[in-house]
Order: structure tokens, then sequence, then C-alpha cells
């Protein structure tokens, strides 16, 4: 996996950094949001405030007038708070899972993407594309709590030591651009020797893909 991320990974501008500001803003834009409608609003808003300290200074209404056209018009208050509490601490980012929660807009997966992409720890992310991608290949089919619970024992587990921020990454492009919702290109995929799912339709499954 790590090898076809390695030659098919996404160019993304907030891999470039290890900045947690740029890394935070990124992960909230993409909430729900497809990445070709993120890119130009990310460039916009780093742009005007590239740093934490700048977007708390900013006026909310001219944050919103950059974020509020993604659509999930909260973000842009979600960020601005959260570069105040930042600013109020010298600027320091949180570095662990529980302090980076305490933030506005900041659930389990995004403390753990700036973890993991900001400060290189083996923390584990769980978007949507990785949960399909685990849940399609390891063959998780238990109740809905019970699976999401399973699928971030999973996500942790699957991270060798220390390879965290390539192993998260390959898994979310991964779930993108191969392991997709619909039309998935299994033939294609660096993981299709091992997939359940694969092997359950080669075997002529008649189970409808699980999503």
């Amino acid at each position: 996996m790590l090898a076809w991320y390695a030659s098919y990974g996404r160019d993304l501008p907030w891999r470039k950094t290890r900045d947690p500001y740029a890394i935070l803003v990124s992960e909230v834009l993409s909430h729900q949001t497809q990445i070709t409608r993120v890119l130009p609003v990310y460039e916009r808003l780093l742009g005007r405030y590239p740093s934490v300290q700048a977007l708390a200074q900013a006026p909310l209404a001219d944050v919103k007038a950059i974020t509020d056209p993604l659509g999930y018009k909260i973000r842009g208050k979600w960020l601005h708070t959260a570069a105040l509490r930042v600013a109020d601490r010298g600027g320091v980012f949180p570095r662990t899972i529980e302090e980076l929660r305490r933030l506005p807009g900041v659930g389990r997966y995004t403390a753990g993407a700036v973890m993991s992409f900001a400060h290189h720890r083996d923390a584990p992310v769980l978007d949507t594309n990785v949960a399909r991608l685990l849940r399609r290949h390891f063959g998780v089919a238990v109740s809905a709590r019970a699976r999401t619970r399973q699928l971030w024992d999973l996500a942790a587990t699957v991270i060798p030591r220390g390879q965290g921020y390539r192993i998260n990454q390959a898994l979310i492009d991964l779930g993108a651009l191969i392991c997709r919702s619909r039309a998935p290109r299994c033939n294609e995929c660096p993981l299709r020797r091992s997939c359940v799912l694969r092997a359950n339709i080669r075997q002529g499954s008649r189970q409808p893909l699980p999503d």
C-alpha cells in the first residue's frame, strides 16, 4: 500500500506542511466536501490568514465570507474560535488527542489527523473513505455501534510503528480513489489479494456491495 501511495497519492498542499494550523484548516474545510471545492478556499484562507494568530485577529464575518460558500457554514466559526483559543495559549497547538478535542469542531477523526499529519504520531484516522476500505477489506459485518468501535481498533492496528503519517494518507487516498463507494477499482487495488470483499465477489456472492 505504501508503494502504491508513493506512486499514486494525491498531491495536496496540506501534505507539504507540518503546521497544525494549516492541517486543521484543511480538515475542517474538507468535512463532507469534495477536495476540488476545498482547494481554492484553503489557498484563499491561508493566503489571507497564514498563521493561527492572524486568523484569531480577523473579524469572524471576514472568515465566514471565505468559508461559507463551501456550505456547512458553522465551520468558519469553528476555525475562528479554535484560533482564538490557540492564540490564548501563545499560538501553541495542543499536542494530545484529548486537548485537541476540546477545540470546537474537532472530533476524534480531526484530532487524529492533526496528531498524525502535523505531529507525526501513530494516531488512527477514520473518515468515510477509510471506514469503507477497512469494512470491505476485513469483512466487518456487525451492528453499527460495534462496527464503529471495531473499525477504530482496526485503524489503529494497521499502523506499523512510526508509519502513522504515510499509512493514514495511503488509506485515505486508497479509499477515495480505488475503494470507491460506487464502482470500486478492485483490479487496481494493492490490497486485492487479501480483501474479503473481492474474494466474495470472485466466489459469486450476491450480497449488496457495502458502501
